[in-house]
This record gives structure tokens, sequence and C-alpha cells, in this order.
């Protein structure tokens, strides 16, 4: 069964290695990238975006990972890859910023002072939907003119 590492709030499994090192083993850019089915370019994009992100470097600007940012890569791939976030979101999420914050407990639900509008009817929606239609096609019918042009 994988390790499981929990970076940020969702639990997620770390990559799995087999290259008989240890599991605490440093790890070169080619491994982990192998390892996260991403290219090594990717990883030293990823380096620049997130500022949390520090491999050892040695001579010749080697990179080598160590568990915790093995840990953070794996984190930044889920989060841009399976979950959809953009790198500023990503950067935000990882860095505890622009992360919804738990109401107390001992604190009540804010009850609602109105009621919800209530739900369209189909036709007023097929309706809604039709001119929606009607204006992109004139936006794409006046962006493929200008460049044209």
């Amino acid at each position: 069964m994988p390790a499981v590492d929990t970076v940020g709030s969702a639990p997620i499994a770390a990559p799995a290695f087999e290259d008989g090192k240890e599991p605490d083993a440093l790890r070169t850019i080619g491994e982990v990238a192998k390892a996260l089915g991403v290219k090594q370019h990717v990883l030293r994009y990823w380096e620049e975006q997130f500022p949390m992100l520090k491999p050892l470097t040695r001579a010749g600007g080697r990179r080598y990972y160590r568990p915790e940012d093995i840990a953070l890569v794996t984190r930044i791939d889920q989060l841009l890859h399976r979950e959809g976030y953009t790198i500023r979101g990503a950067r935000q999420a990882l860095s505890g910023k622009g992360t919804p914050k738990a109401a107390p407990a001992s604190a009540p639900a804010p009850q609602a002072t109105t009621p919800a509008a209530p739900m369209p009817a189909e036709d007023e929606i097929i309706a809604a939907i039709r001119i929606l239609r009607r204006h992109l096609e004139s936006v794409r019918g006046r962006l493929a003119g200008a460049l044209e042009e």
C-alpha cells in the first residue's frame, strides 16, 4: 500500500519509487518526474512559481528532492492536474491564503431573511440560451472579421 502524506488539506498518496532506495533518500529531478508522470522542465517551472518548493542543489545545479519536497510536488500536481487549480490558486491554497475558514462551532448558522428566488421556467431558460448563442455568434463573427484584416 502506498504511503499517504497530508501536505495542505487533503490526504494524497506519495509517488511510488521502485529503485531500491530508502523512502527518505534524496531523489533526482528525473526520478521525481518519472514517478509523478511529469516532465523535468515542469518541475523546474514549479520551483519558480512556488517559492516554498526549494530542493537541494549541488554542484552544477543538480537538484535533489527531499521527502518533504516530493510531498509538496505531489500536492502541487494534485491541485493543478486533478483539482483544476490555477497556479495562483494552488500557490494560495498551499500558503494558507484564500482558503475558506470554518465558522466557529458555537456560532449559529446565519438564517436567510429572504426566500430563494424561484427557478425560471424551462422555456425562459431556453430563450435565454438562444439569446446568448446569438450574442456569441455575433462576437465570433466580429473576431473572425478582425483576424482577416
